[in-house]
């Protein structure tokens, strides 16, 4: 009898040093004492955060994502949308999550998405505890040097003097 009440002791101390940090190693959100629901906002802005440290990503999004987001930084009080150009999929124990970059002009883009593809994973199982399943790098643009002028809506040079 004895042997039996030892086991329990062991597994409660177990338990209570390990705590959490066991259970979200496992992808477990759910533990004895609740649950941990995370929502797809939370993911998408860890993953966009994650995805622009990377050096080679010149901006996040394409089309016309990009062009709201340039509006809406131009409103007083507008501020960038980190998780621009990201779309997600969560579930209860996993991620797949989807990236849509502009490279500099001159980086290997295969290295590039392997590069992306570690950071977003890396942060996201960290952050969340979710296993991500997938993360799709999209690449819509190049950005060419010189191209900075003509993105602000300015000429390079006036056309008239």
């Amino acid at each position: 009898m004895s042997a039996p009440t030892s086991e329990r002791t062991d597994q409660k101390t177990t338990q209570q040093t390990t705590g959490a940090v066991s259970a979200r190693k496992g992808g477990e959100l759910v533990g004895e004492h609740g649950r941990t629901a995370i929502a797809d906002t939370v993911v998408a802005k860890i993953a966009g955060m994650a995805a622009s440290e990377v050096q080679g990503v010149y901006a996040m999004g394409a089309g016309m994502a990009r062009a709201f987001g340039a509006v809406r930084e131009r409103i007083p009080g507008g501020r960038p949308n980190v998780a621009q150009g990201v779309a997600v999929e969560v579930g209860e124990r996993q991620a797949a999550i989807d990236v849509d970059v502009i490279v500099e002009y001159g980086v290997s883009i295969p290295d590039l998405g392997d590069g992306i593809r570690r950071n977003v994973i890396g942060a996201v199982e960290k952050m969340c505890g979710l296993d991500v399943t997938e993360v799709n790098v999209n690449v819509g643009d190049i950005h060419l040097p010189g191209e900075e002028s003509r993105e602000s809506g300015e000429p390079a040079e006036p056309r008239v003097r």
